[in-house]
């Protein structure tokens, strides 16, 4: 690799169809992508990525079954509040959460925030669970905080605007699940990224694939515009 990635975005998708493939019930699929989940942090963190965020569980996805989204809130609780939060403590990365958390049951607002209060001064990976997020409700959320601020509409700049999002600007994003589109995951930090596309659903992902994905980034040539 020419150039690090500082901050990559996965969106994980083809969990259901994984499983849909196998004749397994779609919660079987979710439970795999959360071991894959599990596995891609720790090599993200052996590849030198500095700031993780993980698309799993989008604005859109409340539309889904009463019964699919308790079984991936009871999934996402188990994430953060398990040996994920054990694994981040004792090799001292960061763990925090992003999106509309006031919507979460209270169990899951709890494990985040004991998850985000035992991990706040690690300064090694900051690992971002994307939950109830969605891009367009980030930048409502930062415009809403810069009215509450009662910042004068001249005084508004870009870097104004950065600085009231849930996180930067991101380098790299990756997407499984044989589709190619954004999906509203990071639409402001994902003005300059690069995109690479996986076809592969995501419990299937490897550490091949994610090696390839930061190989492929080293390879392209950054303009910016200029």
């Amino acid at each position: 690799m020419n150039e690090i990635v500082n901050h990559l975005g996965i969106i994980l998708d083809g969990n259901r169809r994984w499983a849909k493939e196998r004749g397994l019930p779609s919660f079987e699929g979710h439970r795999q992508g959360l071991e894959t989940v599990k596995k891609t942090v720790s090599w993200c963190r052996e590849l030198g990525v500095k700031t993780l965020t993980l698309f799993v569980f989008s604005t859109e996805n409340w539309k889904r079954p009463k019964e699919e989204v308790d079984f991936l809130m009871n999934l996402a609780r188990e994430a953060i509040s398990g040996d994920l939060l054990e694994k981040a403590k004792k090799e001292g990365m960061r763990i925090r959460a992003i999106g509309q958390r006031e919507r979460l049951p209270d169990s899951v607002q709890k494990a985040i925030a004991k998850a985000e209060k035992e991990t706040e001064n690690n300064q090694g990976m900051t690992i971002n669970f994307a939950i109830s997020y969605g891009g367009r409700a980030e930048i409502v959320q930062a415009l809403q905080n810069i009215i509450a601020k009662k910042i004068p509409p001249e005084k508004i700049t870009e870097e104004t605007i950065k600085e009231n999002l849930w996180t930067s600007d991101v380098d790299l994003i990756v997407r499984t699940g044989k589709e190619q589109r954004i999906s509203n995951f990071l639409i402001w930090q994902a003005a300059y990224s690069e995109f690479y596309f996986v076809p592969k659903y995501w419990p299937d992902f490897s550490r091949e694939d994610l090696k390839e994905a930061l190989d492929e980034y080293g390879r392209r040539q950054r303009r910016f515009g200029k």
